[in-house]
């Protein structure tokens, strides 16, 4: 296994490549100018070419790629077009921010679409079989900014249960460790700024939710009725065994594995593509952070995380890849 995952990893470095040279060349086909967007449009041509040398993008676009990648194999992200700020340095509570709102979408998404696909397949043809498909069905099908709006006027406006916007309360803010606001508080012990903090995670983490939720709970359903219909569940079903231990032990974990390639691709689109919800909650997250560097032309910003997305999103993939052997032993890495 261990050299299966060093192959995997060094796969990991073409991939990259490739992503650079996509985000490179497609920034720079977006019309206009970094110097334009940073300084405005009355700025004098003297200081925006005065600029434009100072930024580097005077030079052909060979050398500014490749000093890019010269940085990066050093470990340098670059630097912040508009806020002169190490992207290192910067980008850090942006991507902090939506981990967690991501990983709690996921664990929502899990438990529900795991459970709801398990006791459809139980079910068959039931009313809560056929109800959980229609939600499911309506689940991939809402739009998330819709969701997301429905939420805020129903639970925040009308109810005035939860929080509509942001991360924290602005009034007491929390005092920043690793950036993931529920462990910084748990680490602190601060149990009102923890339960603040899950209020603000609630509504965001749910819309989030909605889509990889429906997929789950269809993928389960039907790779459990393929599983439940094999002659050894029958057998264990003959021997007696209660229906509660053959559906979760011995069902469950061999049909697990579609449920867990869905479960990989959720997780990662959900780092990439949480822009929306990030918007509609003013969730501070790296969706927005690249969004606001594309309006301003900050191109090491957008490379740099778009990046860093692409990476994340591979290894999401080894992890999953290497479960496989976890929930099925005839599977082997050599």
């Amino acid at each position: 296994m261990l050299s299966y995952t060093v192959r995997r990893l060094l796969m990991l470095i073409p991939v990259l490549i490739g992503m650079s040279l996509i985000v490179f060349f497609m920034l720079r086909l977006i019309p206009g100018d970094p110097a334009d967007a940073i300084l405005g449009e009355k700025a004098s041509p003297a200081a925006k070419e005065a600029l434009t040398q100072q930024l580097g993008l005077d030079e052909p676009w060979y050398t500014q790629y490749f000093s890019y990648i010269g940085d990066l194999l050093h470990g340098d992200l670059g630097e912040s077009l508009r806020t002169r700020s190490p992207i290192s340095e910067e980008i850090w509570p942006f991507l902090a921010a939506t981990f967690e709102l991501a990983l709690v979408a996921m664990i929502i998404a899990v438990v529900i679409g795991v459970n709801a696909g398990i006791i459809s397949a139980w079910f068959q043809n039931s009313w809560f079989d056929y109800t959980a498909m229609v939600l499911a069905l309506i689940g991939v099908s809402i739009p998330i900014f819709w969701l997301g709006l429905m939420e805020q006027w129903i639970f925040a406006l009308e109810l005035n249960w939860l929080p509509s916007l942001g991360r924290e309360n602005i009034r007491d803010p929390i005092e920043p460790i690793t950036h993931l606001f529920l462990l910084d508080t748990l680490i602190q012990g601060n149990v009102n700024q923890f339960v603040v903090a899950l209020k603000h995670l609630i509504l965001p983490s749910i819309a989030l939710a909605t889509i990889p939720m429906a997929i789950i709970a269809r993928m389960t359903r039907s790779s459990m009725l393929e599983v439940m219909r094999s002659d050894y569940i029958r057998t264990a079903r003959a021997k007696g065994q209660r229906m509660f231990w053959v559906v979760y032990k011995h069902s469950l974990k061999n049909a697990f594995i579609p449920v867990l390639t869905t479960i990989g691709l959720q997780m990662g689109l959900l780092l990439g593509g949480a822009i929306l919800t990030e918007t509609i909650f003013s969730w501070p997250g790296i969706g927005r952070y690249i969004y606001e560097a594309i309006s301003f032309r900050d191109y090491p910003v957008v490379q740099s995380g778009v990046l860093l997305i692409a990476a994340i999103f591979v290894f999401i993939n080894l992890i999953v890849d290497l479960l496989y052997a976890v929930f099925d032993p005839r599977i082997k890495y050599q």
